[in-house]
């Protein structure tokens, strides 16, 4: 059996403090984007929209960031050599 809370009649201190959080459009990633047309394989796209569906998110935006990781990684690696 869980243990018995017992509350009591204490005043409570509050004070209101200014509100920090940012508003949820400034949660939003606002990268600048470019449409393109790219022909990709069956496998790719099925694989892309497996993966997508398993973790709740878009195909398109997962393409989106690999290209995005793969053009870090690039850079990156040009600036060491």
């Amino acid at each position: 059996m869980k243990k018995k809370i017992t509350y009591s009649d204490e005043p409570i201190r509050a004070k209101v403090i200014k509100d920090f959080l940012p508003e949820p459009e400034d949660l939003v990633m606002k990268d600048e984007k470019v449409k393109v047309t790219i022909a990709l394989s069956k496998k790719s796209i099925e694989f892309f929209k497996t993966e997508a569906k398993r973790f709740d998110t878009n195909y398109q935006k997962m393409i989106r960031n690999l290209l995005d990781i793969y053009v870090a990684e690039y850079e990156a690696g040009k600036r060491v050599s």
